[in-house]
């Protein structure tokens, strides 16, 4: 059914469509609106049986969800940034037991300083956790991706995040198609469980291992991860199939056939950015896009293929490793390896800046003229910077950096009055 609605209320209402046994989350911006819709329907039995967990803080949610989820539970939770962070210790056991947690990241930038506007360095902070990572370009995408979440979780017994760029997509209205429950129980079978606590059948799950297992422990959970590498394009072409639609996936090219410049990019920007190719395309650039959908596991092998015609490659991200520079790019490089394929990264919208097609398409150009250098900040202001350097130079207690750029920045703006 077609209905213009929120893209939060739109999560809400698959993943309460998948039956979640027991839903757990401590409010925080921009995910707040998807529990509290979930949070709703359990309260008015709708969403039934399902018990709606208060929690005391991200820590408390993740621990609870492993708790449910050893029992034997369908488990489902949301968090963002800071929430992210306070949670870390328990995502890695939830990944580390085998659990298929299934958890929506709203994606949000990481302080200090505070920013509540949307980047993807919360995501790439536990990139390494061992949880499958999914990025939604639109809230189609969202709706979608949480479907095949909870199938693709209970397949291989991984916990899934599915990262959706927080206020960009949680909080626009727009066109979303939802199914219907019998089509998504048609769909996602009822939870059986790979492990299970059980009284009946005592087993102890959270061992301590030491030296002697632990290398093959971990060794194993990476072929967990390639299992899942194999069975999300078997996923995302049922649900294909099953529901007259593409979702899913490693990743969707977009106008790469005779690109000489291809774009790599995750979530929402890949919307600007496709714009940004047909005009360039119509002025007679051969730029085109490849956008990622599973960033864990890292689908090596299909971008390498969709890449392997293009003269050079522009991966725009919104984050980065502070003393290196591009996080995804780095994995895009490494698939690439063997191929002499130039790899230039392009750091955008950290924070919530917003990414203008009018810089993207500077850029572009620039990469197709080989202009473009390894690492580019768009539109970084300069004069900040250089006036920051300047002050630090100056004198040793040079004050807050933060509260310093943001005054330097205000005092630019024009005038309200």
């Amino acid at each position: 059914m077609l209905r213009q609605i929120e893209g939060s209320r739109a999560v809400a209402e698959v993943v309460s469509m998948c039956r979640p046994e027991v839903v757990c989350a401590y409010p925080i911006s921009p995910q707040t609106h998807i529990i509290e819709a979930v949070g709703r329907k359990v309260k008015s039995g709708e969403l039934a049986p399902c018990e709606f967990i208060n929690v005391e803080s991200e820590f408390a949610a993740m621990s609870v969800s492993i708790g449910a989820s050893a029992a034997g539970a369908r488990a489902y939770t949301a968090t963002a940034s800071q929430g992210l962070l306070f949670m870390i210790e328990a995502v890695f056991n939830a990944a580390g037991l085998g659990l298929p947690i299934v958890m929506t990241l709203a994606n949000r930038a990481i302080g200090a300083p505070i920013n509540i506007w949307n980047d993807h360095s919360d995501a790439m902070a536990v990139r390494d956790s061992g949880w499958v990572q999914l990025f939604a370009e639109t809230n189609q995408d969202a709706a979608d991706l949480h479907i095949q979440a909870f199938r693709l979780a209970e397949e291989v017994s991984l916990p899934v995040m599915v990262c959706m760029d927080g206020y960009v997509l949680t909080h626009a209205v727009e066109r979303v198609d939802l199914p219907g429950q019998q089509e998504v129980d048609s769909f996602l079978p009822p939870y059986v469980p790979r492990q299970v606590l059980d009284p009946s059948e005592p087993v102890s799950i959270g061992a301590m291992v030491g030296p002697e297992a632990f290398e093959e422990v971990r060794y194993l959970a990476h072929v967990r991860q390639l299992q899942a590498l194999e069975l999300i394009p078997e996923v995302a072409g049922e649900f294909a199939e099953h529901f007259g639609r593409p979702a899913g996936g490693f990743v969707r090219p977009y106008r790469t056939e005779g690109a000489e410049t291809i774009v790599v990019a995750m979530g929402s920007v890949l919307g600007t950015i496709k714009d940004t190719v047909d005009a360039l395309r119509e002025k007679g650039t051969a730029v085109g896009v490849l956008g990622i959908t599973s960033f864990r596991p890292f689908p090596g092998a299909a971008l390498r293929d969709g890449l392997a015609g293009a003269k050079r490659v522009v991966v725009v991200e919104k984050a980065f490793s502070i003393g290196f520079g591009g996080v995804l790019s780095t994995d895009v490089a490494m698939a690439l390896t063997g191929l002499s394929i130039p790899v230039s990264t392009v750091v955008a919208g950290l924070g919530g800046r917003p990414i203008m097609g009018k810089s993207l398409a500077a850029v572009f150009v620039d990469a197709d003229h080989g202009r473009l250098g390894e690492l580019t900040f768009l539109d970084l202001r300069k004069d900040l910077i250089d006036k920051e350097l300047a002050r630090m130079a100056d004198r040793r207690r040079s004050g807050p950096t933060a509260e310093n750029v943001l005054r330097d920045a205000q005092s630019v703006l024009p005038s309200l009055t």
